[in-house]
């Protein structure tokens, strides 16, 4: 198959998946107020379009698309929302103080078919808790404890509503307890106007999932239980975010092993190292957008529109083509809800912090058809570090509508501006250790802005329980601009930092569109759901800068700041860079038996790559330099991964895979022809685990990488124009991590890792040197604890460090950042719908450093304090 096939593939796809969901919806209109041609045009329509029969499996998977909770006179009442009520068949059984109830062929899912759990603490007297969550892919687990005994629990079903679980309080003094006892067709009584006591509901527009969430879409582009997935991933909620007050995104990934920060969090947008490798490249709800030296992709993640953080751990190019074999990070965003929900958040903090947030959502309907959601958030902050300071506004309208009850649109938007103080840190040199925290290289003036505008559009359609088609569509256009006086690379002369003039301009574009045929079906015994997708993307950048390498060299321990901003340049580069990408991949998620799943899959993709270069070099005035280049460079690559997961018992998972993924290179060889793209090869094999009655979630994952082909000097080439393909590097690892509720109130979420990198052949550089930015262990531990009851009810505390090794500042190495630990700690009070909090970073006023080939000191000890309001 030619690329002209592939475009002309992937537009019939498009256009025909799209015209598969009219029709269907058309099922759904009457076709009154048409003419009689009109209406015969249209039922041909339907029935060209529409799939063949085919044989219905033996039992349905039934949604319940909501969960309410509602006081009635003899306690609440929960509501899981479904019109296939009366088809539900429910198994329970009594666990210490819990009522169990297990409903198989069912699935939470919200009208925008996102999973969801949800969550009622001390809804009644005796009650500690109510969740509903999904067990696994197809089966609804009900939760009812009791603080003490046993709840009493009645169930029933309404042909109108759905499926009803009426709970009765319960009082320390009860002997027996009732067993749940099933009835028809028959609602409990409605809420009197009078009661014995009043009951307290904690339950908003938004479902709290703690800080274990039990399923992700990263791994497969569907919803998937963690379990079932063979490969690690680990997932950061809102939860955390919210707990540990994270306003950068970059320091949620603190919770999870083998990640750290490439680049200083104080930047616009720091990298990441996931099991030692670099990446720039991040995904933003399932879209890939790629990132570059001057403008990297995860520039737009300030966090207040964020639900969570997904981080898938090694290859994943099977689903999301060129990317590095470390992993991934996947920003999911905040998405409409049913239920009106109002939230506002002021946080102000060291350093002149300020941070105001609003999140709205709800119906704009009565018939809830069509949601919406609101996020706005404005930060203005100056640093510990002189002359640094940063000044951000974001705004995020997202639109849900349900066309039918199969048919969903989502449209959403986000605008987000930023300005702020280019900060590099210090020269990669061990006397910078001996630098005050607040020590600036740079100049007063020195600034950077960025422009950044995010649209998103789906339309997913369902034909029935097996078979769903998804199309969605993402753009971004990024705007920035540099005017400053950046550090040079290269070591000190003496105490003099060398730094050259900057000052230019960066247009990103991105474009991609996705579709998906979701379709599940079995082969007798064996359970299938495939995925089969087809995927475009195209980004362009145009980068024109504007540099004077004249002596702007600053001193370290006694800087002089003024210097003046020149006329001229003596080094002129314009940059257009086109990148386009089609890829098909297929996925199946194979069920043989009930605790036996193999996942199997691949991609390929075609990339086509244009740079235009132009650049004028004057540094040099008795020989200036002109150069212009235009570079093609076509890179095709197949990407597997398959992996099997057994579950010898329900709650632990053994999991082993194999993966691969790509990099495009752009090095020639001493003959003119593209290297290869760089490849990595990653085995793996782990143990998942849920303990305490799926209250608490672990992973224990041993990984190998290998990342091949990469260019290396050419040592036959004399000038040291050209490259070959030789170069390796291994990384080899164990990681753990826990995150869950062990006990009523008190959260945590723990990670650790032990990580070996280093370079396993080369020409030039030392074999057995290790990666940059690759620490051989790290560790981190949050809790946080509610009092429950009591005259201090709603009182709150939070403590947690971070720790993380010794890592490599350059290749070949030459000098160590030294490891530190970090300490945090929050309180925070809750009352109905408001809470008070303050958090302490870095609570001992640890010094100690991070590094992308710079070195950046750490923020000393930073104090937020918080109010919020949530209707």
């Amino acid at each position: 198959m030619n690329k002209k096939q592939l475009w002309q593939l992937l537009a019939i796809a498009t256009a025909g998946w799209i015209g598969l969901a009219i029709p269907a919806y058309a099922k759904e209109v009457p076709l009154k107020g048409l003419q009689e041609s009109d209406r015969q045009l249209i039922r041909a329509i339907m029935l060209a379009q529409l799939p063949a029969p085919q044989t219905a499996p033996s039992t349905e998977v039934v949604q319940v698309t909501g969960v309410k909770v509602n006081p009635t006179e003899k306690g609440v009442e929960v509501l899981l929302q479904t019109s296939k009520a009366q088809q539900l068949q429910i198994t329970n059984r009594s666990v210490n103080n819990s009522f169990i109830a297990d409903i198989p062929n069912t699935q939470l899912r919200l009208p925008n078919s996102e999973a969801f759990t949800f969550r009622s603490e001390k809804p009644l007297a005796g009650i500690a808790e109510i969740t509903v969550t999904n067990l696994d892919t197809n089966t609804i687990r009900v939760t009812v404890t009791g603080e003490a005994l046993v709840p009493t629990v009645e169930l029933f079903d309404s042909p109108d509503e759905g499926l009803i679980f009426s709970v009765a309080p319960v009082a320390p003094s009860t002997q027996s307890q009732t067993q749940p006892t099933p009835q028809s067709n028959t609602k409990p009584s409605q809420p009197s106007a009078e009661g014995d006591e009043p009951i307290e509901l904690v339950v908003t527009g938004e479902q709290d999932t703690g800080y274990s969430v039990p399923d992700a879409s990263t791994a497969t582009k569907t919803d998937t239980p963690l379990r079932d997935i063979p490969q690690s991933i680990q997932v950061i909620p809102r939860r955390v975010i919210e707990d540990q007050k994270i306003t950068r995104l970059s320091d949620a990934l603190r919770n999870v092993p083998g990640v750290v920060t490439s680049g200083n969090r104080r930047s616009l947008a720091p990298d990441y190292v996931i099991r030692g490798f670099t990446t720039q490249n991040t995904l933003r709800n399932g879209f890939t957008f790629p990132g570059s030296s001057t403008t990297p992709a995860n520039a737009s993640a300030v966090s207040n529109n964020i639900e969570r953080v997904e981080v898938l751990k090694g290859p994943a190019s099977v689903l999301y083509g060129n990317l590095e074999p470390g992993g991934v990070v996947n920003y999911v965003t905040k998405q409409p809800l049913e239920t009106p929900y109002y939230a506002s958040e002021f946080i102000v903090g060291s350093d002149s912090f300020y941070n105001p947030t609003l999140d709205f959502s709800g119906p704009l309907t009565t018939d809830k058809r069509l949601l919406y959601r609101l996020n706005i958030g404005y930060e203005n902050s100056g640093s510990f570090v002189d002359f640094v300071n940063r000044e951000n506004f974001s705004i995020a309208p997202t639109l849900s509508y349900k066309i039918g009850d199969s048919t969903t649109l989502n449209f959403g938007y986000e605008y987000i501006r930023q300005d702020g103080t280019p900060y590099n840190g210090f020269p990669a040199n061990p006397l910078v250790f001996q630098l005050p925290r607040n020590r600036f290289l740079g100049e007063p003036g020195d600034r950077e802005q960025s422009d950044t505008h995010n649209i998103n559009f789906t339309i997913s359609h369902r034909f029935n329980d097996n078979l769903e088609i998804r199309s969605g569509f993402f753009t971004q256009f990024t705007n920035s601009k540099r005017s400053s006086f950046r550090l040079d690379f290269g070591d000190l002369d003496g105490s003099l930092a060398p730094r050259f003039y900057e000052t230019g301009t960066d247009d990103n574009q991105l474009y991609s569109l996705q579709n998906d045929l979701i379709w599940k079906f079995n082969t007798g015994t064996v359970k299938h759901q495939l995925l089969f997708g087809l995927e475009w993307t195209k980004s362009s950048g145009n980068f024109n800068y504007d540099d004077n390498y004249t002596d702007y060299s600053i001193d370290i321990f006694e800087p002089v700041y003024g210097a003046t901003i020149p006329r001229e340049f003596n080094f002129l580069s314009s940059q257009q860079k086109e990148r386009n990408t089609i890829a098909l991949y297929l996925q199946d998620q194979v069920t043989l038996l009930p605790n036996l799943k193999l996942l199997i899959g691949g991609r390929y993709d075609f990339n086509q790559q244009r740079d235009i270069f132009q650049e004028f070099n004057n540094i040099n005035i008795e020989e200036p330099s002109a150069y212009n280049a235009t570079n093609q460079i076509d890179n095709n690559a197949f990407s597997p991964r398959i992996g099997i997961v057994y579950q010898p018992i329900e709650p632990i998972s053994l999991y082993a895979s194999y993966s691969r993924s790509f990099v495009p290179n752009d090095s020639r060889t001493r003959t003119g022809e593209i290297i290869e793209p760089t490849r990595g090869t990653q085995y793996e094999a782990g143990i998942k685990t849920e303990l305490l009655d799926n209250k608490l979630s672990a992973t224990l994952a041993a990984y190998e990488i290998t990342k091949t082909n990469i260019p290396t000097r050419d040592p036959q080439d004399q000038e040291g124009n050209s490259a070959i393909g030789v170069g390796e590097v291994k990384s080899r690892g164990v990681e753990f991590s826990l995150a869950g509720e062990p006990l009523q109130n008190l959260n945590i979420i723990a990670s650790l890792f032990f990580n070996h990198t280093f370079v396993s052949e080369d020409n030039d550089l030392p074999v057995g040197d290790k990666l940059i930015n690759a620490p051989s262990q790290g560790a981190s531990l949050w809790m946080s604890y509610e009092i429950p009851k009591g005259n201090l009810k709603g009182l709150g505390f939070g403590a947690g460090v971070f720790y993380v090794g010794d890592r490599e500042v350059s290749l070949p190495n030459t000098f160590t950042v030294p490891s530190y630990v970090r300490a945090d700690a929050a309180i925070f009070y809750k009352q109905d719908n408001w809470q008070l909090g303050l958090n302490f970073k870095n609570l001992f006023n640890k010094r100690y450093y991070e590094t992308d080939g710079f070195i950046q000191p750490s923020e000393p000890l930073t104090v937020l304090g918080s109010i919020s309001v949530r209707f």
